[in-house]
């Protein structure tokens, strides 16, 4: 149980620094994700205004029906595809990435390379 906690405490270490870089604007937002054993978050967030613009996730209804299982790449990769798609409808073609301290592979690269390729630049 004690290798977890510092797993998780590291992660926290990271995202620290990394907040301090990161900032959305209206201009340019803010995609950040979360993952946890069963499922992927992901948003896009106006840091300026303090609104998340849109998000997409594992357990959203109309996703659900396309994956068998909501902690994998095949996931993570509908979710992105999905947040692209609903960030353009609403003239969101540029974000700034925020990994949230996780390892840019697996399940998070998924889901990054999924967004780039419907259409989100970042």
């Amino acid at each position: 149980m004690e290798g977890v906690v510092v797993r998780v405490r590291r992660r926290i270490r990271r995202k620290r620094g990394l907040t301090k870089r990161i900032r959305g604007s209206a201009e340019c937002p803010r995609l950040t994700v979360f993952r946890s054993h069963s499922h992927i978050y992901a948003q896009i967030i106006d840091d300026e205004r303090g609104v998340t613009l849109c998000s997409s996730s594992t357990k959203a209804k109309d996703l659900s029906g396309d994956m068998a299982n909501g902690g994998g790449k095949v996931a993570a990769k509908i979710v992105g595809a999905s947040l692209a798609k609903s960030a353009l409808d609403k003239n969101i073609a540029r974000v700034t990435f925020d990994r949230n301290g996780y390892q840019y592979h697996g399940r998070i690269k998924a889901l990054a390379d999924a967004a780039r390729e419907a259409g989100l630049k970042f």
